[in-house]
């Protein structure tokens, strides 16, 4: 489908959008990387300006609602170093393996981010991408390219292939021209895309890259890897998933407090990361009883929504709420409610489940 839109409505630190609960920033976090000063530095502005939650996003990135003054919120943003470009913040959409360079994987993807990073906001004409183009890197375990982004690398065992909408071009490239590769392809969209907000819009993705022929897709992935995660070095990283992508502030800077590398995944979940044995014991202690899942079972994991009423004017239904109440621990199915036909944050797989006024009816299957 073709936007409506001639001008990118996509929200950002800047250009927020008005909720019906106030205004809405979303805060860009390539790779999902940030740090324990930033985190807290995000929990503060929620907690000052904003709803007290912090709500994960499906391409790791974090949303805070309800601001009430959005200069000084993007002041305090900027001051974290979340804010690097005023120009492209809203591009710079990047999903990596959140556990590259730490256990398995075929490359560590983390240089990556940060080189793409760069290289984005550095052309000013990237900024023309839009803020739902995004790229994902996959360090081969197959984690974040079933997840169709609009222009990937995966890292096989013969090279890195190319990917156009989650699926494998034939492409392959060495590693040192991997970021090169991604950035002609994204150059020559912002050529080629007319009214077309992502790859999987264009009459012909594969005019993107000479010889690209879309193939197969990947499994897409819908659970996050949690727990007692023993990293490669020795030391410990610990996943914890996040019920609905609702991070309350005061259990954010517990996160902060640990002052260990973080990371957002895609999934709604965060990974503390370079743990001691002895404070990874300690920290999953601490943060068990707040709310946080460790638990790879839980029914949680089987239950996602969009942001519903009373945040969103359009919904039918306060879906949070709902979907709450209706966890199945026995759930072989993935539900995802919503309160309209719009069905966003709708994973790629599972049941969509949109709200009627009276109770829900199935979307998709």
């Amino acid at each position: 489908m073709a936007r409506a839109r001639d001008t990118d409505a996509c929200p950002g630190a800047l250009q927020v959008h008005q909720a019906a609960d106030g205004a809405l920033v979303r805060v860009r976090l390539p790779g999902g990387m940030i740090d324990a000063a930033q985190l807290s530095a995000l929990a503060s502005v929620s907690e000052r300006l904003g709803s007290g939650t912090l709500e994960l996003t499906a391409r790791g990135n974090v949303q805070l609602r309800a601001i009430s003054d959005v200069t000084a919120a993007a002041e305090a943003i900027a001051d974290a170093g979340l804010l690097p470009s005023a120009t492209h913040e809203r591009v710079r959409n990047i999903v990596a393996s959140p556990l590259s360079g730490r256990i398995d994987g075929r490359a560590d993807v983390r240089v990556w981010v940060r080189e793409l990073d760069g290289v984005i906001r550095a052309d000013p004409g990237l900024a023309e991408l839009g803020g739902r183009f995004w790229f994902s890197l996959d360090d081969g375990r197959a984690d974040v390219s079933g997840l169709g982004a609009d222009a990937g690398v995966h890292v096989f065992e013969d090279g890195c292939g190319l990917l156009l909408a989650g699926r494998d071009t034939g492409v392959r490239v060495p590693p040192e021209d991997a970021v090169a590769a991604l950035t002609a392809i994204a150059m020559r969209f912002v050529d080629l895309r007319g009214k077309a907000w992502r790859v999987s819009e264009l009459d012909d993705a594969t005019a993107l890259w000479p010889g690209a022929k879309l193939g197969a897709g990947f499994p897409v992935v819908t659970r996050p890897q949690l727990g007692w995660i023993t990293q490669n070095d020795g030391r410990i990283a610990l996943g914890a998933a996040v019920p609905l992508g609702v991070l309350p502030a005061r259990v954010a800077e517990y996160l902060a407090a640990i002052e260990a590398p973080l990371v957002v995944t895609p999934w709604r979940s965060v990974l503390v990361c370079d743990l001691e044995v002895e404070v990874a014991d300690v920290a999953l202690r601490v943060l068990a009883p707040l709310g946080l899942v460790f638990d790879e079972h839980s029914p949680w994991l089987s239950v996602s929504a969009c942001t519903g009423s009373p945040g969103c004017g359009q919904s039918a239904a306060d879906v949070r709420a709902d979907a709450a109440g209706l966890l199945d621990a026995d759930s072989a199915v993935h539900r995802h409610f919503v309160g309209c036909e719009r069905a966003c944050g709708s994973p790629a797989t599972g049941e969509v489940l949109v709200a009627t006024g009276d109770g829900y009816r199935p979307l998709r299957k």
